[in-house]
């Protein structure tokens, strides 16, 4: 087992065949059950890794082929990557909201991945189509613009040189863009959600510093 790339809040290792995931953090239990419970359940639905094992703390997932998102958005073609997270995030708001364990009938609320991004997805170099949706943990029934705002503000933070292609992203999710107040809005209030995580986990610690100055920084943008 080696640690994998790309992981920021749990540990994740992998040996080519399987995935351990070790949860940290608050509420890492609970977090692990949601994942489990969605990944059994939208097997078949969507790419999702296949559920090998799990303890307490740990969940075994298959491997999934396919690379980071992140790296090929910054390899030369940032319009084919966000496009496929823009088809694949329309099928994933699109699944029937009772994949989620208890699930409240909220006719208006959708599946929301709850950190939608190239971040985690993985994508076929060649065709560029998405092998595989990961990082469950925080997905909940919610309004579709807290994924799309969400991938938004991943390419903006992460990959500034590759916002022009949002549109790809957006035009290929389909329907009305919400309006950049709503977006923000929406990217201020998971920013906010993060520095409650990280202020639970280690209060007043550099997690909690650092998602502060990323809020301002987003309350500062213009469209």
């Amino acid at each position: 087992m080696r640690p994998l790339k790309h992981g920021y809040t749990n540990h994740t290792v992998g040996d080519g065949a399987v995935v351990e995931k070790t949860y940290e953090g608050p509420d890492a239990e609970r977090r692990l059950r949601r994942e489990h419970a969605l990944l059994t359940r939208l097997q078949g639905r969507l790419p999702v890794p296949p559920v090998r094992g799990s303890t307490a703390a740990t969940l075994t997932l298959g491997f999934m082929s396919g690379a980071p998102g992140q790296e090929l958005l910054d390899s030369g073609r940032p319009e084919a990557v966000l496009a496929s997270c823009g088809e694949l995030l329309r099928r994933i708001h699109e699944t029937p909201p009772d994949v989620l364990p208890a699930a409240a009938l909220e006719t208006d609320k959708v599946l929301v991945h709850g950190d939608f991004g190239p971040n985690n997805v993985l994508v076929d170099p060649d065709t560029f189509e998405v092998t595989a949706v990961v990082d469950w943990e925080f997905a909940h029934l919610g309004d579709p613009v807290e994924d799309l705002a969400w991938c938004e503000w991943i390419v903006r933070t992460h990959h500034p040189g590759r916002g022009h292609a949002l549109g790809h992203f957006f035009g290929a999710y389909g329907g009305e863009v919400p309006p950049w107040p709503v977006r923000r809005t929406a990217m201020l209030t998971r920013c906010e959600a993060m520095r409650q995580f990280c202020d639970r986990w280690e209060p007043g610690g550099p997690g909690v510093r650092l998602w502060q100055a990323r809020a301002a920084a987003t309350a500062d943008w213009r469209e």
